[in-house]
């Protein structure tokens, strides 16, 4: 085996090691960005539940307006919980 052949097979060999060793971290972005996106969604419609919760307290005329902005903050709170089981 010449130089030249000995070097190209050292090259590609290299090349299919390397190739083997991204796959599984290139799998692992793709899922952690996955997390992150479902996340954001779960937190956004979060969001939108504490406008309505607090539309519909304020609308009951049963509790102050401190009480409302607490089970908006106690709405978006579970969310953040539910955001952070589903990442870790």
């Amino acid at each position: 085996m010449n130089r030249k052949t000995g070097f190209q097979v050292v090259v590609s060999s290299l090349a299919i090691a390397m190739g083997l060793l991204i796959t599984p971290v290139t799998s692992y972005a793709l899922e952690q960005g996955e997390q992150r996106r479902e996340g954001r969604d779960i937190k956004q419609d979060a969001r939108q539940e504490g406008r309505e919760t607090k539309a519909e307290c304020r609308a009951g005329e049963e509790k102050t307006r401190a009480e409302c902005r607490q089970d908006k903050r106690d709405t978006k709170q579970d969310a953040r919980e539910k955001a952070r089981d589903l990442k870790y």
